[in-house]
This record gives C-alpha cells, structure tokens and sequence, in this order.
C-alpha cells in the first residue's frame, strides 16, 4: 500500500492505494489535537517574542506528533496490507531550521506548512515506510504520463466508484502514488 498525503494546516487527504493503483482508502486525518493553533509561526506567533514564540511552537509541534501519530497508526491498522511508501509535498531544501528566520518574510508564510511536512516524514521513516516528495505542480501530469490511456479512469474513476468526496487534494494524492510507485525514495530531508 502507498499513501499520497495532501496536507493542510493541521489537516490531510489520506489517500491509500494498492500496487495497482486502486484506491482502497481515503480520509482526512488529524496532523494536530484540538484546541492548538494551526499556524504557530505566521498567525499566533507575530505577536510573541522569540522564546515565547519558541515555546508555542515547541508545544505545537508535540501535538502535532502526537496527534499525526495517531493517525497514521489508526490510517495503518485500517488497511488490508502494509503501507510501503508515503508521498508528501516537498519543501526547499534549504529552507531554515533556525526560528528567528522562520519568522522572518519569506520563510513565515511556509513555515507552519513545512513543519506538518517534516513530521509526516519523520514519522514515516520511523515506521520504516519509504518517502516521497512530490511537486504539487506537477505530479498529476507526471502520473497521467505514467499511466497513459488509464489516466482518466485512474485518476478521476474513483469519483464514480466511491462518490463524493474526491477532489484535486485526493486526485494528487493518489497521483502520488502513483509516481512513488515508479521511482526510487528521496532520502529524508
């Protein structure tokens, strides 16, 4: 089983698909607890200074893991086979570790997201499942190409077969994937 994840701030499409492309689940899954901010860094943290901006990140952040934890375990038991791979959308490379920069313009409009990102990562190598970074520019061109004349029927199919919803968030998970399935794991960033 490959996951392709389209995340939102403290929220994702889970979508499960076989070898064969068949999607066999699809959800949205919890990336934080309730009750915690969102977006520490670019909403509720402009206001703060640095250490307390680092303090509600840190907490932020271990409800992130705790509550994205749970929900790939819960994503995992569900299913009908092992996850192998999980596909997520990639950050820069060399966007900053380092808070005070995070806060500052261009980093702080991404920084929440790219947070969600490296945990979803982290957490998947931990479970010893491949990861996949994907444009999401491009990858539902890349998987279309991949499959050819079964695009349509892969990619918008599942739409008729399971009903609503299954939007552009799902059809890039799943086309994910798809190209996860077609090339090797990008080490962990």
């Amino acid at each position: 089983m490959r996951v392709g994840i389209a995340h939102h701030f403290g929220w994702a499409v889970a979508v499960t698909a076989s070898s064969g492309h068949r999607v066999v689940d699809r959800r949205r899954i919890d990336l934080i607890e309730p009750g915690m901010p969102a977006a520490p860094i670019h909403h509720e943290g402009k206001a703060l200074d640095d250490a307390a901006a680092a303090e509600l990140v840190a907490r932020v952040r271990a409800s992130a893991f705790r509550a994205t934890s749970a929900s790939l375990d819960d994503l995992a038991s569900a299913l009908p086979g092992p996850i192998v791979s999980l596909s997520l959308r990639a950050w820069p490379l060399d966007f900053p570790d380092d808070l005070a920069v995070q806060r500052r313009t261009p980093y702080e409009a991404r920084a929440d997201s790219v947070m969600y990102r490296q945990i979803l990562a982290e957490l998947a190598h931990a479970r010893g499942w491949a990861v996949h970074f994907y444009d999401a520019k491009d990858v539902e061109a890349r998987a279309a190409g991949l499959l050819a004349g079964r695009a349509a029927e892969t990619l918008h199919g599942p739409r008729a077969a399971l009903g609503p919803p299954w939007t552009k968030d799902h059809r890039m998970a799943l086309a994910a994937t798809i190209v996860a399935a077609e090339f090797p794991a990008a080490p962990i960033r």
